[in-house]
């Protein structure tokens, strides 16, 4: 039992250097003035508010849609639900280099419906919240589950309607499962990549995103692809920092 025990704890050790090592690697390769030239970079600034501004796009329509979504399939167990987890969760698995080819397919020039959304920004919303919404639709199925029907029945008997029994009794129980889905929804789109060069392409200030532009930056100076990278791992940082937070003030 010792010896599994052992085993186990340096296995997890090695895991732990594997996701650790390298963000270490990241900030030892970057100097300050490294990190002064990127930021002084033209690049810089229409990338990362290009970024911001989309990723909170697409969080906001991920909220909008995912939630009733997430609701229903955590409320009906029928076989249409079931289908609809599967596509639902389809996403995850598919690379994202082919959903930017479905999406060209679905919404460009020649595509399926015909449109003129591709190598747009908006067509960089829409990859977003493709890749992204599993993430925050998964955790909120889970989160609602947790609701027991028998306390929303009281709160009818109580003279709540549906939607305030829903608002008053389901949304504070699943808060924290709603809040992780929409902390990992927005950094999975904050790091999109794949879908969004085919759908959206890399035209600085209208579809490069930071991590187009760390791709970008790659072909001319590595330095700056460093320091572009170390920014983009700051921000998730912060993110983690402002879950941990969150959590403990409702706690």
């Amino acid at each position: 039992m010792k010896l599994l025990s052992t085993a186990g704890g340096l296995a997890g050790a090695a895991l732990l250097g594997l996701l650790v090592i390298p963000l270490v690697a990241l900030v030892a390769s970057t100097s300050p003035g490294d990190l002064s030239a990127a930021v002084s970079s033209s690049a810089f600034a229409p990338a990362l508010w290009l970024s911001l501004r989309t990723t909170l796009l697409s969080l906001a329509a991920i909220l909008i849609l995912g939630t009733p979504l997430a609701w229903w399939l955590a409320s009906t167990d029928t076989r249409a639900t079931r289908i609809a987890s599967i596509l639902v969760e389809l996403p995850i698995v598919v690379p994202p280099a082919v959903i930017g080819v479905a999406l060209l397919q679905a919404f460009g020039r020649r595509g399926l419906f015909g449109t003129s959304l591709a190598f747009t920004t908006t067509a960089v919303v829409i990859a977003q919240v493709v890749v992204a919404a599993p993430f925050y639709v998964q955790a909120a199925a889970n989160a609602f589950r947790k609701v027991e029907p028998d306390m929303l029945v009281v709160a009818r008997t109580l003279g709540a309607t549906p939607a305030g029994a829903f608002f008053r009794v389901a949304l504070p129980i699943a808060r924290q499962g709603l809040i992780v889905g929409a902390s990992l929804a927005w950094a999975r789109a904050l790091g999109e990549f794949g879908a969004t060069l085919l759908f959206a392409g890399n035209m600085p200030g209208e579809t490069q995103t930071m991590p187009l532009a760390i791709y970008a930056a790659l072909e001319s100076d590595v330095r700056v692809a460093v320091a572009f990278s170390l920014v983009l791992a700051g921000v998730g940082a912060l993110m983690l920092l402002g879950l941990r937070v969150a959590f403990r003030g409702s706690s």
